[in-house]
């Protein structure tokens, strides 16, 4: 079987697996929001926070929520790293160092997950289970909240009420990703990931000499990762250590595990706006990028360029034979276009052109389908501007699911899509400019360029993907990167929930005669076509001095 046809089959089988879940468990994902009973479990969370998961709360409200756990993360997670020498299980690892601690505990809380150090020389058992992967599924719960949220604006009329964050964040938790987290890992051990608490074992290699290695929980972080669109790895090579990865199949099943609840969410939008054709049509038009996007990343990492080229059956450079150029082009994709940030090969080892692919798919704004949560209240905004778009067009008042976007909910939504693009050019033009440490760019030219884009791209968007010819760890990145992470994951959700209250106090606008019919596919085809042209071009000049100077000139 050829390589070609090999990623196109493994394509097929996602998108039926992907298809196959999509009502069930977005139906099933609206009910959970939905629902006015408490588990016993969350009631004594609820007991143990000091929370009413019954009271309502304003746009505000809901925004202290988030920040208020959001910091009590960061500094727990920060101070389990800098005590990490006398915790149990630490393996004989030192305290991480402050700004190390610093940078990790911002990326795992923002769900980026970023990280400038290898893991499986830095972190114990009890920071990777008790830090790491509980705030894997706890930062997911957030933007799935978040997301809700802003549905919930759709939605309602004539209240700002938007739910209560505190019962969103744990029936998020508690009734979906740790359920769906369990079979995964199960899953995952069954098909050969580690999964235990084991310390440093002494390795022989094949070549001569031995090698260090330790385990550890793997299988049940990596399923979270993946879930909760976070990214990361126990291990430096990520996804692409066969402790974490090891078949083609857990390859697929990784990747489908990154897009199982961002596709679903958008289902879980129709049932809870009383409209599931508007869900397809948001569901459309992610499709239509994400096919478009692993459509081209296939063609270019498939071209053959020379007799090496040739021999391999594609550009394999960075890549690992046991999943091909198919099935990394697919991860590729699917971990740019949503905020995971997993990888199973390096993305600096792509074609000029294809590097290019992933960095476009972070500066889209990860919405097709996106992060948990983070992709389905990314696209929903662009569908403001969308629908803002086409009143200019006919001279209308713009509106949408009934609600009137007017100069209040127009100003939110562009602050919402300028702030990931003024993070990502500020940073990366001060990196080039200033005098940042030598060691820390290795590449020179436009490939150089093109890794420092990637990192602020990848931060500011909350991915946590890099180019990995980039040394990161320096005081300059582990500062900046944290503060690009920091700013780029909650100020857009002050927009989001500030443009949901607005929505939710309106009354809802009768369709008439004129109203754009949002749930036709001229209006997926309007969404897809806002999104890359007030997204896309606004990285276009950066662009052409990074991937695509690099992949004309190849």
């Amino acid at each position: 079987m050829s390589s070609v046809l090999a990623g196109l089959l493994q394509l097929v089988a996602l998108i039926g697996a992907l298809a196959l879940v999509h009502i069930p468990f977005g139906t099933y994902m609206a009910r959970v929001y939905s629902s006015e009973k408490h588990l016993r479990v969350e009631k004594w969370i609820y007991k143990g926070i000091g929370a009413d998961p019954d009271a309502q709360m304003r746009w505000p409200a809901y925004l202290r929520g988030v920040l208020a756990f959001s910091a009590v993360s960061v500094l727990f997670l920060y101070l389990l790293q800098r005590l990490q020498g006398i915790l149990p299980g630490s393996l004989g690892f030192d305290p991480v160092d402050p700004a190390q601690s610093f940078n990790t505990a911002v990326s795992f809380v923002t769900n980026t997950n970023w990280q400038s150090y290898y893991g499986e020389q830095t972190m114990g058992h009890v920071v990777q289970t008790a830090g790491l992967a509980v705030q894997n599924f706890v930062s997911a719960a957030v933007g799935m909240a978040v997301a809700v949220a802003l549905v919930r604006g759709f939605a309602r009329s004539r209240t700002g009420d938007l739910g209560n964050f505190w019962a969103d964040l744990v029936r998020g938790t508690l009734r979906i990703l740790v359920p769906v987290a369990a079979v995964a890992a199960v899953i995952l051990v069954a098909c050969g990931v580690i999964q235990n608490f084991s310390g440093i074992h002494e390795v022989g290699q094949f070549m001569g000499g031995s090698q260090q290695w330790n385990g550890g929980a793997v299988a049940s972080q990596e399923a979270i990762k993946e879930l909760g669109t976070n990214g990361g790895g126990y291990f430096n090579a990520n996804s692409a250590h066969p402790f974490e990865n090891p078949t083609p199949f857990t390859n697929l099943f990784e990747i489908f595990l990154i897009l199982l609840v961002p596709f679903s969410l958008t289902r879980t939008f129709g049932v809870m706006v009383g409209s599931v054709r508007q869900g397809y049509a948001i569901l459309a038009a992610m499709a239509t990028i994400w096919l478009g996007f692993t459509a081209l990343m296939m063609w270019t990492e498939f071209a053959h360029h020379g007799p090496a080229l040739q021999a391999a059956g594609g550009a394999m450079e960075g890549k690992e034979t046991r999943f091909g150029v198919g099935g990394s082009s697919i991860f590729a994709v699917a971990t740019t276009l949503t905020s995971t940030g997993a990888v199973d090969s390096f993305h600096s080892s792509f074609t000029g052109l294809g590097g290019g692919i992933t960095l476009l798919g972070m500066q889209l704004g990860e919405i097709a389908p996106g992060g948990t949560g983070s992709g389905l209240y990314g696209m929903l905004i662009m569908a403001v501007i969308a629908v803002f778009i086409a009143g200019l067009m006919v001279g209308r008042t713009p509106e949408y699911l009934g609600r009137k976007i007017g100069t209040r909910e127009m100003k939110l939504a562009a602050c919402y899509i300028l702030i990931t693009p003024a993070l990502v050019l500020v940073l990366t033009a001060a990196s080039v400019a200033l005098p940042t440490p030598p060691h820390s760019m290795l590449n020179p030219g436009a490939h150089g360029f093109s890794e420092v884009l990637y990192a602020f791209t990848s931060a500011s968007n909350n991915n946590g993907s890099a180019f990995a010819g980039l040394n990161a760890n320096t005081d300059w990145f582990n500062t900046t990167t944290g503060l690009a992470m920091l700013l780029g994951r909650f100020l857009p959700m002050v927009f989001v929930l500030a443009l949901a209250g607005s929505l939710a106090g309106q009354r809802p606008v009768p369709a008439t005669a004129g109203t754009l019919r949002t749930e036709k596919p001229l209006f997926t085809g309007l969404l897809v076509g806002a999104i890359l042209i007030v997204t896309g071009l606004t990285y276009f000049p950066a662009l052409a001095l990074g991937p695509l100077a690099e992949g004309l000139a190849s």
